[in-house]
């Protein structure tokens, strides 16, 4: 497997656990609107969604700079 092969499979990846990150604040979201839940549970939502995305982003800019 070469550089660029899993620099793609780790874009996957991680594009699926941002997906599964994603979800989940917005599920914390509507529970926060709902008074379900304490607003540090969705600070640490939004962060987890912030982390992700940005190891997302990296992971496509590492695929695309690989010749």
């Amino acid at each position: 497997m070469g550089l660029k092969t899993a620099a793609f499979f780790a874009f996957i990846g991680m594009l699926l656990v941002t997906v599964v990150y994603l979800s989940t604040f917005l599920n914390d979201l509507t529970a926060y609107f709902h008074d379900a839940i304490a607003v540090m549970t969705l600070l640490a939502a939004a962060i987890h969604l912030l982390a992700s995305f940005t190891v997302t982003i990296f992971f496509f800019v590492f695929y695309r700079t690989q010749a």
